[in-house]
Formats: C-alpha cells, sequence, structure tokens
C-alpha cells in the first residue's frame, strides 16, 4: 500500500549506476522498486542498505527484455504503489564481440534488453504517470559507444543510439500528459559491466589518461546527472541526452 511518498523504478538498480542512483533517491525520500535479473545477495544487500536510510523498498526480479516480464513488473508496481512517478530506465546487458563475429541472437540479446525494454516499459510507466494525474519523469542510461565507435562495441552501441533516438520521440508524444523524458551519456565508468570488455585495464588507462577533467567517470556523476534531470530545475529539458564524460568525446 502507498505510504504517500513519491515512487521511483529503477531498473538494473541494486549494482553499480543503478545503485549509485538509487541511493540519491532514497536520500530525496523516494519509495524505490528496484529491477534485477540475476544477483539476488546483491539485490538484498542493496535494499538493506536503502531501507537503513529510511526507504521503503521493493525488489522484483524480472527480464526487462521480455515484454510479458514487463507487463508483470508494472502490474506489480501498481498492486504494490498505486502510483509510479519516476521510471529510471539503467538496465543494460550486451554481447561485447567484433561486428564480423556477431550472431543473431548476440544482437537480439542486446537489442531486446537495452532498447526494446526502454519502449515497453516507458509504455506502462506511463500508464501509471497518467493514472495518477501527476505526470512524472523517465530517464535513460546511455553510453558514448551510441555517437562513437568503440572496440566490440557494435551491438551495444547501436543499441544505445536506438535509446536516445527513443528518449525523442517519447519526450514530444508524452508531454502532453506531463511527463518528462531525457537521457545520460557516460564515458567509460569502472563498474562489473566493464569487467566483461576484454581490454577492460588499456579502456580504463587511457581513458584516465586523456580525460580532460582528469579522471574516469565514477557512478555518482552519472547519478548526479539523473538526479538533476529528474528535478524541476530541468523541466525545460526535453528529449536530450546529456553527455558526463569529463570531456573525453570533445577530443578527436
Amino acid at each position: 500500500m502507498s505510504t504517500g511518498n513519491k515512487v521511483a523504478l529503477v531498473t538494473g538498480g541494486t549494482r553499480g549506476i543503478g545503485r549509485a542512483i538509487a541511493l540519491q533517491l532514497a536520500e530525496q525520500g523516494y519509495d524505490l522498486v528496484l529491477n534485477y535479473l540475476r544477483n539476488r545477495s546483491a539485490a538484498r544487500e542493496t535494499a538493506a542498505e536503502l531501507e537503513a536510510k529510511g526507504a521503503r523498498v521493493h525488489l522484483v526480479k524480472a527480464n526487462v527484455g521480455d515484454v510479458a516480464k514487463i507487463k508483470e513488473l508494472f502490474a506489480e508496481i501498481d498492486q504494490e504503489f498505486g502510483r509510479l512517478d519516476v521510471f529510471v530506465n539503467n538496465a543494460a546487458s550486451g554481447v561485447l564481440r567484433p561486428l564480423m563475429e556477431l550472431e543473431e541472437s548476440h544482437w537480439d540479446w542486446t537489442m531486446e534488453i537495452n532498447s526494446k525494454a526502454l519502449l515497453f516499459c516507458a509504455q506502462e510507466a506511463a500508464k501509471l504517470m497518467i493514472k495518477s494525474g501527476n505526470g512524472g519523469k523517465i530517464v535513460s542510461l546511455s553510453s558514448l559507444g551510441s555517437i562513437r565507435v568503440l572496440e566490440n562495441y557494435t551491438a551495444v552501441g547501436v543499441s544505445k543510439a536506438a535509446v536516445e533516438a527513443i528518449t525523442r520521440y517519447l519526450a514530444v508524444e508524452l508531454a502532453q500528459h506531463n511527463i518528462v523524458v531525457n537521457a545520460v551519456s557516460g564515458g567509460a565508468v569502472d563498474t562489473d559491466a566493464l569487467r566483461h570488455f576484454p581490454n577492460r585495464e588499456e579502456l580504463l588507462g587511457s581513458s584516465a589518461a586523456r580525460t580532460p577533467a582528469g579522471r574516469i567517470v565514477e557512478p555518482e556523476d552519472l547519478a548526479n546527472a539523473v538526479m538533476f534531470l529528474l528535478s524541476d530545475k530541468a523541466w525545460m529539458v526535453r528529449g536530450q541526452t546529456l553527455i558526463v564524460d569529463g570531456g573525453i568525446s570533445l577530443l578527436t
């Protein structure tokens, strides 16, 4: 049953960037729905940490690349809270291989988790936001691979470009319902996901050396940007992708 607090859903919200965002939302008094796919122990640890801060936390295990599971996820949110004010589309996955080694299954998995999930989660999120009559905010996480060619990143980069395109369409179509939609794109961040990169150490080292800001991006940097876009100060920012990379994308 609703506590009267605003409710935020963060997909992939129990580790890395999602966890950093969830922590800041908890500090601002949100009740939280955290979606995860596999790591139940990490999910419980994050939930306990957030509950210690006074937040109500509801964990939902679901593959957001599956539309049926998406519908179940949002039905559970409706049943538990009866509202949704914020949707942070953070869950991501993908196959990291050279273009010529990509198989159809690699492509489908990456596109389903990273881009199809945004479209169909946003549809369900918007329904709850419209029902409440208060509108809401949607922010997705993207990456520089959407606009730059990165090694072994073809499938993920294309899926993130789709995220940014969907963001623009959502921003226009949902504006009439008082729903603000944007995205945040980050440079290399040392999270669990980056450990799957075959050239992780080289990527982190070169990124830190080349970044004008003098260090790589940290999860808190992206969380700060997300929180700005979720605030009323960003009310007139619509359909944009805010790049948070310490300036590295400005270099040739």
